[in-house]
């Protein structure tokens, strides 16, 4: 048995899948004799085309970003052709009958190991460009998490050091039934992803891919933070009734779906979907949304082979539009850095503090052609949405200052000018900052003045109150949404919105948690948005709910002086409001 954080709720039983395993493919097995020909034709025609690949994306990237951001491409193909790196993998080949994937492992982990002993911190960091080099071949010589290429049947449970948002794509293919992970938090890719699929996810399990290999029997517990390797009969058993209850409590309360959002005494709620691709716009519609509260673009640009253009981020943004309940989309921007980087804009190189550098609005403002491309395309995006009878929203993520949204209102008004001119349509968007810098909450009567809609990015908001990295695991404890400061600046920040008539919407994590949502409704909030697999709990919990034993609970709260305190009785009062949820809550 293994602790780590539970991410995801919920119970899965399957069989171990080590992404590990499959995405640089390092196979055991010895090629025959007459294999090696192939094997070595297979990598050249790979290396042939990751160059091809590489130098389109520089020429793209130089095209739309700049000269310099497009140089790391460079520095790839000059990895990929070098004589030494292609010498050593042909060598492994012959010589060894090793598969090109196995010798490219070897070749990655042999130079990790070499560069971690260098002083020179530039020299060291170059490790990261080779990764990319390997991996992009790597893909080029496998289909990367493929239905074809998995190599079990039934429910799989993903085992990673992390997931990659390119990996987290491909799950949708395969019978994902449970994801665990070594590193991340409760806000991480995998955490995400895994909740807007409604998959239990753990994280956090130090050393696991040194103990599960691919065909282990896993349970994951996404409620305690558990997950046991190969545990024997009789515990499989009882943890597989866990687990159809799990899925009979979200098949029972997805019948809920065209149902309005509503407390008990009938106040309505709006209850929109965080979704990442076009995909989960089809579980907010089966799980009952109002509309996508959040679309995060990041992952249009994460997974994208090269840099989507205009025409091509315009076509993607439709096809969300059409396919939202009601055509209602919140679209944010580029929300890239932190834990997300693209090296086309500038991120060859890992600063010292990535969450509080530079990152998403500010990387934003240093690419203004870039930035601009998004913009236009959002703004085109939103007259079609008004053609379905919709409404496209543009929020703008990390706001910190006044100026910088009064340079914000100036690029929109200036790109709509610029479309008029060109005789192309475009939607009159809402403008709506995302709240996550305390400085912007502080400030929050002020900002007021200069925004349409306020949305709380509650997952920041809460690691940059508690000055603690979310995705460290020596201090991501310290990131508890249920704590005193957190709560008592969501309430200051909610009750001017609401005093000054501004639309105010959480769609961090804590929207779609049980504890944290009849808190939020005493504050006064009635705007929420979450992942889509949790919007029939909350609806659910709504109806049980009225507004005075919201305020009450949150007065009640607000009076102890730990999260601790505060956790211990949100959770006695959830079980004797809505005892049947427990198992969709975690820890």
């Amino acid at each position: 048995m293994r602790r780590g954080i539970p991410v995801s709720p919920g119970v899965a039983v399957g069989t171990a899948y080590c992404i590990h395993e499959v995405f640089v493919n390092p196979e055991t097995k010895r090629l025959r004799d007459s294999e090696v020909t192939a094997e070595l034709a297979k990598y050249e025609a790979a290396c042939d085309q990751a160059a091809i690949d590489l130098r389109a994306l520089r020429t793209k990237v130089e095209r739309q970003v700049g000269h310099e951001e497009a140089a790391i491409f460079g520095v790839h193909e000059s990895i990929l052709r070098d004589v030494a790196f292609r010498k050593k993998i042909r060598d492994w080949i012959v010589d060894d009958r090793m598969t090109a994937g196995a010798a490219l492992h070897r070749l990655l982990n042999e130079y990790q190991s070499q560069f971690a002993r260098m002083k020179d911190e530039y020299l060291r960091e170059r490790v990261a460009d080779l990764r990319d080099v390997v991996e992009r071949l790597g893909v080029r010589l496998s289909d990367v998490l493929q239905p074809q290429a998995t190599p079990l049947d039934g429910p799989l449970i993903i085992a990673a050091d992390e997931l990659l948002p390119s990996q987290a794509v491909a799950l949708g293919q395969i019978d994902v039934q449970g994801i665990v992970t070594q590193s991340g938090s409760q806000t991480s890719h995998a955490a995400i992803i895994a909740r807007s699929r409604g998959i239990p996810a753990v994280s956090g399990i130090s050393g696991l891919l040194r103990h599960v290999k691919t065909g282990d029997t896993l349970v994951v517990d996404g409620r305690e933070g558990l997950v046991l390797i190969n545990p024997n009969a009789e515990t499989v058993a009882a943890y597989r009734k866990l687990e159809r209850e799990f899925f009979n409590l979200k098949d029972h309360l997805a019948e809920n779906r065209d149902q309005p959002a509503r407390t008990s005494e009938g106040i309505p709620l709006e209850l929109g979907a965080n979704i990442n691709d076009l995909r989960d716009t089809d579980a907010a519609k089966a799980m009952g949304a109002s509309c996508v509260g959040l679309y995060r673009t990041e992952y249009l640009y994460l997974t994208h082979p090269d840099v989507p253009d205009e025409g091509q981020q315009l076509e993607v943004y439709r096809q969300i539009v059409e396919a939202s309940p009601g055509q209602s989309v919140t679209i944010r921007t580029l929300d890239i850095g932190g834990d997300k980087t693209v090296p086309y804009l500038g991120h060859t190189h890992q600063e010292a503090n990535p969450f509080m550098g530079w990152r998403s609005i500010r990387l934003s403002f240093e690419h203004p052609e870039f930035f601009a491309v998004q913009v236009r395309a959002i703004l085109q995006a939103a007259a079609h949405a008004e053609k379905l009878g919709g409404k496209v929203r543009i929020l703008f993520p990390m706001i910190t200052t006044l100026e910088e949204m009064r340079r914000l209102r100036g690029i929109v008004r200036r790109t709509c000018e610029q479309l008029r001119h060109e005789g192309k349509p475009f939607g009159q968007v809402p403008v709506g900052m995302m709240l996550e810098v305390p400085a912007a909450a502080v400030m929050i009567d002020y900002m007021l003045d200069l925004v349409d809609f306020v949305s709380i990015g509650s997952n920041d908001l809460v690691q940059y109150l508690m000055a603690a990295d979310r995705d460290n695991p020596k201090v991501s404890h310290l990131c508890e949404p249920l704590s005193p400061p957190v709560l008592r600046v969501l309430t200051q920040v909610i009750r001017s919105c609401n005093r000054a008539n501004i639309p105010v919407t959480l769609c961090g994590e804590m929207a779609g948690q049980p504890r944290s949502f009849a808190l939020l409704l005493g504050m006064g909030l009635r705007r929420f948005s979450m992942s889509p697999a949790f919007i029939p709990t909350i609806k659910e919990l709504a109806k049980k709910i009225d507004r005075r034993t919201a305020e009450r609970l949150l007065e009640r709260a607000l009076e102890f002086k730990t999260a601790t305190q505060i956790k211990r009785f949100m959770t006695s009062q959830i079980q004797r409001l809505a005892p049947d949820l427990a198992l969709l809550d975690t820890a």
